[in-house]
Parts: C-alpha cells; structure tokens; sequence
C-alpha cells in the first residue's frame, strides 16, 4: 500500500474512532440534527481547507485566510444593504479582490523572496483591521432581505445541505486539476523540490502565485458562505482562527508542510475529524478553552506522523 493510501486509511480510522467514542458516550450526537449540523460545517471550513492543502503542497502556509474569510464575510452584507450592490455584482466582485490579493501574496513571495509566514502574517493584520475600519466595526447582518441568498448556506436539496453539494464540487475539481492537469502535476512537483522542477522547466514562480490565488479566492468563497449562515458578522471576530482549522486539517490529511504531498479525500477527512472533534467538546462538556488545545495536538500529530512516514520510506530502499 503506498503512503498516500496508508495516510488516508489512517486518518478515516481516527475519524471512525471518535465518531464510535463521541456516540457511545452521548448518544445525541448521532441525531438527525446534530449529524446535518457536523455536515454543514464540516463542509464550510472544508472550503478552507482546501484552499490552505494547496499552499502547503508547495511547501508554503497562508496565515492570513481566516482575516480574508473575515474580510470577504463582512463585506459582503455591507455592500449589499449599506451600498444596495445586487448580489450577481458583489460576489464575484468580493472574489475577484481575493484573487488580486492572493496575487499579490504570490509576487511578494516569488518576485521579492520574502518568506511566506512573513507575508500571509501581515496579511492576516492588514485584512482584520480593513474589514474593521471598512465596517466601522458594526455589526452588520442581512436582514430578511437576502433569504433566498442565504440558501447557499442554509438550503438543503434533497436533504443534502447546499454548503455540501458545493463542497463536492470544488473537490471534485480541485482533485482534476491535481491529478489530470499538467498545471497541477507541476504545482505538486514544485512542492517537492522546487530547484528540480525548475530544471525540468516547471514555471515554478508561476505555481507557486497560482496556489496563492486559488487559495484567496476559496478563503473569499468560504467566509461568504460563513457570513450567510450566521446571518450577521462582527467585524473584530468574524474568522478568527479559521486559518488554524483550515491548516490543522490540511496537515492532518497528509498534506506534508515540506510540500509536494496531499490529497483532496485527505483534506475532506482531516476537516470532518476537526469538526467531530470541536462537537465532542461541546455534547461531552469539555471545557471550550480545550479547543486550540485540541487543534495544537491534532497539528502536532500529523506534523509527527509525516516525519515518521518520511523517515520510514528513506530507510525501506536502503534495507
């Protein structure tokens, strides 16, 4: 079996043994809304984690996503009821400011060879205090104007929640352009030695930008839907730590912070176990202050497991 699989079949075996724990334990957590809540949620932060897996396959980290999550969710309710934007314009307007600022990230890091946790660090500032200043710090909310907007976020089809169905195909495609794509087979290739791939004619710097502007852009996209469904944002807090959840299931569905490792059914797993996990917590009367405590460990565990598949793989050829 090779690593990848071992990876995947690994964090599903965690992923069944704390849905087994948290059920025998409290039996309400496997009620028909506890299970649909698990699943919308799982869903919402799973757009973010894809978008930080493929920062990290190219062995670089995006800090500031949860700020642009922040930034793009509170936004959107202010352009739509203090400025009367129409929806068609004000999405993809909000996601085409992420795409130039996830563009930026990458000519920062590619052109100006600063270092990745230097710049999404002063991203994850500057994001939180424009959509603070921006907003005057208000909350601000969408009313009962944009139900059917909120559908997004809150529908379901078919009992499926929306946030799912989206979910699904942003994996899907995300796993096509890794997997089929030349650009993808380039981007992981750069992840895993980007001197190699330069050689090879990899346009390195290239990949390295196009994995910071997808990244933004499904930032942008997931603090959207989150804003949808709560229906109103505060500015200060809205996003907070969000790139913590986003990276500690990226890391923790094998995506190797050295880069050039991962899988998309990885992520959507990592994302599920952080999500059982943090409603463990809650229905087991685990005091919440235990929460980054648990997203710490989960980190260190893959950060851990990584290191030693690594050194399990350089010693097999040697044997």
């Amino acid at each position: 079996m090779n690593p990848e699989r071992q990876r995947i079949f690994g964090i599903l075996g965690l992923l069944l043994v704390a849905v087994g724990v948290t059920a025998a334990l409290n039996p309400d957590f496997l009620g028909s809304y506890n299970l649909g809540n698990i699943l919308r949620w799982t869903a919402l932060f799973g757009v973010l984690s894809l978008g930080a897996s493929l920062v990290i396959m190219t062995g670089g980290i995006d800090l500031s996503l949860g700020s642009m999550a922040g930034l793009t969710g509170a936004l959107l309710p202010w352009l739509l009821r203090v400025h009367g934007w129409p929806a068609w314009a004000a999405l993809p307007a909000l996601l085409a400011v992420c795409a130039l600022l996830g563009l930026l990230h990458g000519v920062l890091i590619t052109r100006l060879r600063l270092q990745p946790f230097v710049v999404t660090l002063c991203g994850l500032l500057i994001y939180r205090g424009a959509a603070r200043t921006i907003t005057s710090e208000q909350v601000i909310g969408y009313g009962n104007e944009h139900d059917q907007l909120r559908l997004l976020a809150t529908g379901s089809v078919g009992g499926i929640p929306v946030p799912v169905l989206l979910l699904a195909v942003l994996a899907l495609l995300t796993h096509l352009f890794l997997a089929r794509s030349v650009a993808g087979r380039w981007l992981l290739a750069t992840g895993r030695n980007s001197a190699a791939a330069r050689l090879c004619g990899v346009p390195v710097n290239s990949m390295v930008t196009l994995a910071y502007v997808l990244c933004a852009c499904l930032a942008g996209l997931g603090g959207m839907l989150f804003s949808l469904s709560l229906n109103s944002v505060t500015p200060a807090q809205f996003g907070q730590s969000y790139e913590l959840y986003a990276i500690a299931a990226a890391v923790l569905g094998g995506c190797s912070l050295r880069g050039g490792e991962g899988s998309v059914i990885g992520v959507l797993i990592g994302t599920a176990v952080i999500r059982v996990l943090y409603n463990a917590t809650n229905l087991l009367g685990i005091p919440t202050q235990l929460e980054f405590a648990i997203i710490g460990g989960v980190i260190l565990l893959g950060v851990c497991a990584d290191e030693l598949l690594r050194r399990l793989r350089a010693v097999r050829p040697a044997q």
